[in-house]
């Protein structure tokens, strides 16, 4: 799909604030409200907007522990990916996965309450994965930047 400039503003705006109604989006494109609309309505069903959704504040639901974990697989056979990338997706904490290159198969990222939490993840939940050879986690310290738009 072709993307014209009013496309990647609008883009720019939702991903900014979803909430924003058609009628504002309207008025800082100088489009009509029935324009955005349509935009949008295309922009879902071309698969360029895929969701919606409410950003929450780690802190506030005491999930401010961010770990991230390097996978290395016992043996690179399909069988092994499918049955580690199935798993791993059942995995409430794990809030990002990666297949990677590199000296590790797999980048996670995990939120959880504390140590004791990650400890209780690692522990009970991850090593349980068949097909792991090895781990490396690491903490974060303090975020610098986190975004989930895209720059277009």
């Amino acid at each position: 799909m072709h993307l014209d400039h009013i496309d990647i503003k609008l883009l720019g705006f939702l991903q900014g604030d979803s909430k924003q109604t058609n009628k504002e989006l309207s008025n800082k494109l100088n489009l009509s409200v029935t324009a955005v609309y349509e935009r949008i309505k295309k922009l879902e069903r071309e698969g360029v907007i895929s969701g919606y959704v409410a950003l929450v504040d780690k802190a506030v639901v005491n999930k401010d522990f961010v770990a991230f974990c390097h996978i290395k697989l016992v043996k690179h056979s399909q069988e092994y990916v499918v049955k580690f990338e199935q798993e791993v997706a059942n995995l409430m904490e794990v809030v990002e996965c990666y297949h990677i290159s590199g000296d590790y198969d797999y980048l996670l990222k995990v939120i959880v309450s504390d140590m004791e939490a990650f400890r209780e993840f690692m522990v009970n939940k991850l090593t349980s994965i068949n097909h792991i050879g090895s781990t490396h986690s690491m903490f974060v310290i303090n975020e610098v930047k986190h975004t989930t738009a895209i720059n277009i």
